[in-house]
């Protein structure tokens, strides 16, 4: 089996953070209940919401923020689902010249 990592986009590496998300009624308060989701891939990473849309739009604003958080620090990004996220246009050349080293 291959171990290729893909190098996406800031778009793509969100959406494989997203498709990892788990989603979970609370109704620790009683008559008030919310949704709180989580990003697993990224430690730390999670909202909440009234319903599962709201849960899932603030997700999609934590996940930003948490990767933006992250690589103002120079925080290294996980791979998420096989994915990596291309940071600099020096690392799409440097992708780009591995695979036409493996293509040769």
């Amino acid at each position: 089996m291959s171990s290729t990592v893909k190098h996406v986009t800031f778009r793509e590496y969100v959406r494989e953070a997203l498709k990892n998300a788990t989603y979970e009624v609370d109704h620790s308060l009683g008559d008030i209940s919310c949704v709180v989701a989580e990003a697993p891939d990224l430690p730390g990473c999670f909202t909440q919401g009234e319903n599962f849309e709201d849960a899932r739009e603030n997700l999609i604003d934590a996940i930003e923020l948490w990767i933006m958080a992250g690589l103002k620090e120079g925080d290294e990004m996980p791979i998420i689902n096989g994915c990596c996220l291309v940071i600099a246009k020096k690392d799409l050349e440097e992708v780009k010249e591995r695979e036409e080293v493996l293509l040769v």
